[in-house]
């Protein structure tokens, strides 16, 4: 005996009716007709654009060359900027660019490096002034001592050794003495700090008018680190120590006047001591001696 549960029952009734048909979700549509006018249409504008791009660049390409091969940008004028030291003409020969050199082919910062390798000069900078200019500027060293070091150097206003001095060089500098070329060349920091101030010394010199730069003939480093001067007339050194320089020379122009003439016979001056200033005169007991 068969016995149908519900659920059996609805299966079989669905069974019979048949599946049931799936709706469709998407709506009929008719295909619409390809526009080949207007594709050909939009096709033509893309190669004439592409055409037209291509003309230009090649039409560019070659007025690039043209103007290249022309004599439009090849240098005339060479001009020198900021030398006192060296003459214009050994600055050009130096950086080898010659009239008609086309400018398009100079290494600009190359020739700057070039002549920067000449000792007077600090900085070059070469720049190109269309269509046929070449200006070169440089900052040239300024020499504000010399300095000895077994050979003769010049030491400019930032304190640095630059040149061995050939012929022709000036002359009409102090010197300095006391260092050791082995020592600088280390690179220690107290030397290149020692060096600045003795040109801070130079130039507080340079400004004054009782006891200035045309007086002194050396500035000699110590061995325990201090300065002294030494005097043009009789070779008196004047101990000026480490520091407070522009105190210690405000000290010693309030009596100049009176120890300038008597500078012949002084041994030393010792401007260290604060308030004060120490004279030694040895040289008149030595000659009262003899």
């Amino acid at each position: 005996m068969l016995i149908w549960t519900s659920d059996q029952l609805m299966r079989d009734m669905n069974l019979k009716k048949g599946p049931k048909k799936l709706r469709q979700n998407r709506r009929k549509g008719k295909k619409q007709p390809l526009n080949l006018r207007k594709l050909l249409h939009r096709a033509l504008r893309i190669g004439v654009f592409s055409f037209s791009l291509v003309l230009l660049l090649v039409g560019g390409t070659l007025l690039v060359q043209v103007l290249l091969a022309s004599d439009l940008f090849r240098v005339e004028s060479i001009e020198v900027v900021g030398n006192t030291q060296m003459a214009g003409q050994d600055i050009i020969g130096l950086s080898d660019i010659n009239r008609g050199d086309m400018t398009f082919d100079l290494d600009l910062h190359l020739i700057g490096r070039k002549i920067a390798e000449n000792p007077w000069v600090r900085e070059a900078q070469v720049a190109r002034i269309f269509p046929k200019q070449v200006v070169i500027r440089i900052e040239e060293r300024q020499p504000r001592a010399i300095i000895n070091l077994d050979l003769l150097y010049y030491l400019d206003e930032r304190g640095e050794v630059f040149k061995v001095l050939g012929a022709g060089d000036s002359l009409n500098f102090p010197v300095v003495t006391g260092f050791d070329r082995a020592e600088l060349q280390q690179g220690d920091s107290e030397n290149a700090r020692q060096l600045k101030a003795i040109i801070a010394l130079i130039e507080n010199l340079k400004q004054r008018e009782i006891f200035n730069l045309d007086q002194v003939s050396e500035i000699h480093r110590e061995e325990g680190g201090g300065f002294c001067l030494y005097t043009y007339q009789g070779a008196v050194k004047i101990r000026i120590g480490r520091d407070s320089f522009s105190e210690k020379i405000d000290r010693l122009e309030r009596i100049y006047a009176k120890l300038e003439k008597r500078l012949p016979v002084l041994d030393y001056i010792d401007l260290n001591v604060d308030e004060r200033i120490i004279v030694r005169i040895e040289r008149a007991a030595a000659q009262a001696r003899g």
